[in-house]
């Protein structure tokens, strides 16, 4: 007789539980080779293992960022994952959108960095004590683009079919879009940027979110408040999505035409304010810093431009070749910073190392623009890495090069399973044809 046993355990502090939802559906995939049907076989069982809902409401189900060491809900990572997953699946992005929208913002708090309509940063049982005077809340709203990142999941699953009346998320798009309009410029100079003014949250507030990454090409730290360039990016496309989205579904022809506006004036400041050169030609600085200069860094972060609509064909052609060059082209993935900086380091977190959903994201606009050729290449690189780690993409791993290393060089502290990086495997998937 062979012997069983279980183990159930239960933390009532805990804010959230795992989902007991059916294992994602695997999708019908064309002419997809054995690595890369195991890569996605891999993604959603990864994926299916990370989803946790609110505790009194299953169908607030959403994407942990990872485990082992972000096993909660984290509102940049979930959307993302959630967005990249979308061409398989639409549920993941509806429970989202649910739950993230049923934390947004109503008042300005500053020690939680919550502002009416924002979209939250994470979720934890109690404080957490990052050491060296960053002290984070329970709930933490410190994050500059998850606000534009719901709006962009929402326009997204409603190309999907997914219909916001029905699933109860129009209230949440005017919340995201008031904070879009009243509190993403605190400086008034037409940018949405960050800065702590708590004095014990998070300096750096985009998904590059170490306090060393934003960085000149001199490799010199770009001091705070910072106007990300990729921020940029998102808040025009949600502009631009949120008008569409009122015209449509809630009959605002006058709100529609003040968003197409906004995002005309930001389109023509970008252009002012951020291009730069260098001895390889132009491209859209890192960031703008507390003096309004240019951030000189060439880094992954323009490639989340690509298909936002910011950027006219011949500046989206200028990204691209700029991120495919040697210097942050590994072989695997977009390094996060490239060669030439004074401050670059193969492994180093944010300047340097290859994050996969940071290359799945620069994949994705690159299809949305009409790049198909690069976007290939780039996910024929993610998959060889894939067989590098056994087909679990890790979050993070070493920038390089391919003809230098294989597999690449492990990140010692990532995440495997973390949701982005596994929702890359649909975005692979779909650059290289089977979905």
């Amino acid at each position: 007789m062979a012997a069983q046993w279980s183990l159930a355990l239960r933390d009532p502090a805990t804010p959230f539980v795992g989902s007991a939802a059916a294992p994602l559906a695997a999708p019908a995939l064309t002419n997809a080779s054995s690595s890369l049907a195991r890569l996605v076989a891999q993604s959603l069982a990864d994926l299916s293992s990370l989803r946790l809902c609110e505790r009194t409401e299953a169908d607030r189900t959403f994407f942990a960022a990872g485990a082992p060491w972000f096993l909660t809900l984290f509102g940049r990572d979930s959307l993302i994952a959630a967005r990249l997953l979308l061409p398989a699946d639409t549920e993941m992005a509806i429970g989202t959108l649910r739950t993230l929208a049923g934390r947004q913002g109503t008042a300005v708090d500053v020690d939680r960095a919550e502002q009416p309509g924002k979209i939250l940063h994470e979720v934890r049982a109690a404080t957490l004590d990052l050491q060296q005077g960053t002290v984070l809340p329970p709930e933490y709203y410190g994050t500059v683009d998850a606000t534009p990142l719901w709006v962009l999941l929402l326009a997204d699953a409603v190309a999907a079919g997914v219909d916001p009346v029905a699933e109860g998320l129009m209230d949440g798009l005017h919340g995201a879009l008031t904070w879009l309009r009243d509190h993403s410029d605190p400086d008034g100079d037409g940018f949405a940027e960050y800065y702590d003014t708590s004095g014990h949250g998070l300096a750096n507030q985009g998904w590059k979110d170490s306090g060393d990454s934003i960085r000149f090409a001199d490799g010199r730290v770009a001091d705070g408040p910072i106007a990300l360039v990729e921020v940029q990016g998102y808040c025009h496309a949600a502009a631009i999505a949120g008008a569409d989205l009122l015209e449509r579904f809630a009959d605002d022809p006058a709100g529609a035409a003040f968003w197409r506006d906004w995002a005309a004036r930001l389109k023509a400041r970008f252009h002012e304010q951020f291009w730069v050169s260098d001895a390889h030609g132009r491209y859209p600085a890192l960031a703008l810093d507390r003096q309004k200069n240019a951030v000189t860094g060439v880094a992954s972060n323009m490639g989340h431009l690509l298909g936002t609509g910011l950027l006219d064909a011949d500046q989206e052609a200028l990204v691209v070749s700029r991120l495919m060059s040697p210097e942050m082209f590994s072989g695997y993935g977009i390094r996060t910073m490239s060669t030439d900086n004074v401050a670059y380091w193969p492994t180093r977190y944010h300047v340097g190392s290859v994050w996969t959903h940071d290359t799945a994201m620069i994949i994705d606009g690159m299809l949305r623009a009409g790049f198909d050729a690069p976007a290939r290449t780039l996910a024929e690189g993610l998959l060889r890495a894939a067989e590098g780690f056994d087909y679990r993409l890790p979050e993070l791993f070493g920038g390089q090069s391919a003809d230098e290393v294989f597999p690449p060089l492990p990140y010692p502290a990532s995440c495997r399973p973390q949701a982005w990086a596994a929702a890359s495997g649909i975005t692979v998937a779909k650059a290289l044809g089977a979905l």
